[in-house]
């Protein structure tokens, strides 16, 4: 079985991780140009418990969130990236306007955001806590934001750098 799984085969592994004893970390977001930011951000998030779930918003889901230019990056090369890091133990595409479904379905040990989110901002947060479970808001790269870099890119192509 592969890290990308659909909602049910998600589900059915988590299942089995927790008959296993393992705790369960759920995060989630857009993930359209994979940086180092990400990378340092889903390994705090793995060092909160033992599985580490990405929910990915589709490309629709990504364009209503960020416009029509974006994603950059297609679902699917997204959710590979995901998977090909060590942190990530399994990724799971949802197309809803929030993960709150993808959340109520994982019932995840712990909820897992950015330092720009509070508990009160926090889709699920409720939902996590009347299940016995954590949130948890982790520091950022400074710096280091998909934003940042396609305003670099942008700014260089206008140059005309090569």
């Amino acid at each position: 079985m592969g890290k990308v799984l659909g909602r049910e085969a998600l589900v059915a592994a988590c299942e089995d991780e927790r008959a296993r004893g393992r705790t369960i970390v759920f995060t989630n977001g857009c993930f359209d140009i994979l940086h180092a930011g990400h990378a340092h951000y889903l390994e705090q998030a793995k060092a909160q418990g033992d599985v580490l779930i990405v929910g990915v918003n589709t490309d629709e889901s990504v364009r209503a969130l960020k416009g029509p230019t974006r994603p950059v990056v297609p679902q699917d090369d997204r959710a590979y990236l995901l998977s090909a890091l060590a942190s990530v133990d399994y990724v799971c595409l949802f197309g809803e306007p929030t993960p709150s479904e993808l959340i109520a379905a994982v019932r995840p040990d712990v909820l897992v955001k950015g330092a720009g989110y509070t508990r009160d901002n926090i889709v699920g947060a409720d939902l996590v806590e009347a299940l016995g479970g954590r949130v948890v808001a982790l520091p950022e790269l400074p710096g280091r934001s998909t934003r940042s870099i396609i305003a670099r890119v942008v700014e260089s192509a206008e140059r005309g750098d090569s």
